[in-house]
């Protein structure tokens, strides 16, 4: 079976059960990169994040010398840590961790300090300073002021870009989210189902039979900075 279909079982398992009981994870196997950024553009497309804000990037490396040289990929998303430093800093609480183990942002209590961003130790926040693809240009595309569909302090809640605008993202911390508006509703996030190379898994990690569970599992498995004690959810298969 495709592991996209297995994976569609695993969130729709994962779905019937309590919030609490879930343990949203995500595996990349780096074997499987091929560099396309197809993630990063699908992250962006998706959450229509502006500039100089990317939830998904994909860090690479040349390894060797030339002309014996090779390349190395590396998809970052947010680590969605168990322990998040980033959520002890905020002075006003606007981060913190659900219940199925993601770490979300609250528009409306972000005060936009950065404290976050400097004590998470992958890089993965970014601060929305209210730039636009387009500024300069005749007209504004509508995309960019557009609803969004990030995580709100209140179910059905959705903000829209707009400079000053109440509940707007900008002026506040960014970070990935691991698409939970399309996991909700029983769809995979984006960059797991844009990825060419099918390098990308995820699902429930409390559930042993779920294949993201049966991969953190095997051997060769490894988390980023793990001696910082951070305990991430995004694993990488080497």
């Amino acid at each position: 079976m495709d592991v996209m279909a297995v994976m569609d079982g695993d969130l729709a398992r994962a779905l019937r059960k309590p919030m609490e009981e879930r343990a949203w994870g995500m595996v990349i196997d780096v074997r499987r990169c091929i560099g396309c950024h197809a993630c990063t553009v699908a992250c962006k497309a998706e959450n229509k994040t502006p500039p100089n804000v990317s939830y998904n990037v994909v860090i690479e490396e040349e390894l060797g010398t030339y002309p014996n040289v090779s390349r190395r990929f590396l998809p970052r998303p947010c680590m969605q840590c168990a322990k998040p430093p980033c959520v002890s800093v905020c002075p006003v609480n606007a981060t913190y961790r659900r219940p199925d183990s993601v770490v979300v942002i609250d528009y409306e209590q972000c005060i936009g300090c950065r404290y976050c961003l400097n004590a998470c130790p992958y890089g993965a926040r970014y601060f929305d300073s209210g730039d636009f693809y387009t500024e300069g240009t005749p007209r504004g595309a509508p995309h960019e002021e557009a609803v969004t569909h990030e995580v709100a302090a209140q179910p059905g809640d959705t903000w829209r870009r707009v400079v000053g605008r109440e509940s707007s993202p900008v002026g506040n911390a960014r970070k990935c989210h691991y698409c939970l508006h399309r996991v909700e509703n029983g769809a995979l996030p984006a960059c797991v189902v844009t990825c060419l190379g099918r390098a990308r898994f995820f699902g429930d990690l409390a559930d042993p039979e779920s294949l993201v569970a049966r991969l953190v599992a095997k051997d060769g498995i490894a988390r980023l900075k793990e001696e910082l004690g951070t305990e991430p959810h995004t694993y990488y298969l080497l």
